[in-house]
Parts: structure tokens; sequence; C-alpha cells
């Protein structure tokens, strides 16, 4: 099955509802639809949230959306609310400190608790549901290249974490 979401897709996820929710990147959006492409809602996201990543729906109805690329002064993982609204955030100006991150392009959840995969800084990061930072998954020195995805198996109690080479614009 497909259909047109009219605006640029970057990342997709699925909710408790096995409904898709589509993070529109330029248009700073998020989007959800059935599984037949019948469109549900449409949320703006407040206009500091430059360049959405990632985003999944929480069992609370909030929504937790990672934003900021590269050249974007703030990279943060929040909290929002069904009208796009940010309730809490981690992050802020782009940096490798404990509480910064540079490119938080994905995100796993586990009982609300995040994993944020950071990936200039080379990490993971855990979260908790009010994303308080708790400690690192996987730090640099365990990466070869950069986290780009994650899967997690919450049954097995594992995450699985891509590590890409990025050489000559392709992964």
């Amino acid at each position: 099955t497909q259909w047109p979401v009219n605006d640029e897709p970057w990342c997709l996820s699925v909710t408790t509802e096995f409904n898709v929710l589509v993070t529109c990147h330029v248009a700073c959006k998020l989007k959800l639809f059935t599984t037949n492409g019948k469109q549900l809602r449409e949320i703006n996201l407040q206009p500091d949230m430059v360049h959405p990543l990632h985003a999944i729906q929480l069992s609370t109805s909030l929504f937790v959306v990672s934003h900021g690329d590269p050249d974007d002064p703030v990279h943060r993982v929040c909290l929002v609310d069904d009208q796009g609204h940010i309730k809490i955030s981690y992050g802020g100006p782009r940096g490798s400190g404990t509480n910064q991150l540079n490119v938080p392009i994905y995100l796993s959840v586990d009982l609300d608790e995040i994993f944020v995969a950071d990936l200039n800084n080379r990490r993971v990061l855990f979260l908790n549901k009010n994303l308080t930072f708790k400690h690192f998954v996987l730090t640099s020195s365990q990466f070869k290249w950069r986290p780009r995805y994650m899967c997690l198996d919450a049954e097995r109690r594992r995450l699985y974490v891509a590590d890409n080479e990025h050489k000559d614009g392709k992964l």
C-alpha cells in the first residue's frame, strides 16, 4: 500500500494503535495516517523545532520528537502535545556535553523511556520519560562509524543499532 503524504516524508514510526506517524523534515510537521492511507491528523510543530528528524507517539498520547540538522543551532529531544507544543525538552545548543546533542537522528522507546541515537557525537543515550539523562548506552569508542538507526526488541531486552559508514554521499 502507498499513499501521498503531500510533504517530504523523512522518517516513519508505528503508533500503539497501529497508525503510521510520518515526520516531515522540511515542513516541520507530524502526520498521522491509518494503514490504508487516510490522514487522521496533522500536527504543526513549534517554529523553534527546525528540521524534525524522528517522532514516536508515547502511551501518554504525547509525542517524542528529535530535531536538529548539522547546521542548526538547536538540537533537542522534545515531548510534544497533540497541538505541537513542547512540554519538556532535553538538549539545546548543539554540542558534545552530557546535556547536549549533535544531530539526534533516531529514537527508540521502551515503556515511555527513550533511547537517542546522537549521530555526530557517536553515542546512544538513555533518557527517562521526563527526558532526564540516565546514562550512555553506547559511547564513541564503541562505534566504528556513527549510529544511524535503532530497533528495540523489548521482549528480548536488546537494542540493535546500525553503525553506518558515510562515504561519497552513501551509507
